[in-house]
């Protein structure tokens, strides 16, 4: 069995930043992330209203997270060596001193899952 897990990260940000953080995200963040981080995917809502349903749907106050993305890890040893490593480094720190809104994160979440089968 492997070790092998993915981190599923889920940031809601304030309406009123969101536009400016997407330019942000685009432009600089994803690209830096994508070459040095195994980042699946990054995702931002498209606008369409999300489905909550179960037998004791709760939404957060903050609302549902506007922003996702995915990052493939060998093993969660390996994410916690290098995680924190890679967003305290130069190039990171230069990028996020750029960002539009560092306090506009209402709420994240990240979970750490690994393959059923």
């Amino acid at each position: 069995m492997s070790d092998a897990i993915v981190e599923i990260r889920d940031y809601t940000i304030e309406a009123a930043s969101f536009d400016a953080y997407r330019q942000w995200a685009e432009e600089l963040a994803v690209p830096w992330l994508k070459a040095n981080l195994d980042i699946i995917d990054f995702w931002m809502d498209c606008g369409i209203e999300a489905e909550v349903g179960g037998s004791d749907p709760h939404v957060s106050p903050n609302g549902q997270p506007n922003v996702t993305w995915i990052i493939r890890w060998p093993s969660i040893e390996d994410r916690r060596a290098r995680f924190n490593t890679t967003l305290s480094s130069p190039e990171w720190k230069a990028i996020w001193a750029k960002h539009p809104n560092e306090n506009g994160y209402l709420h994240m979440n990240a979970r750490f899952l690994s393959a059923s089968t």
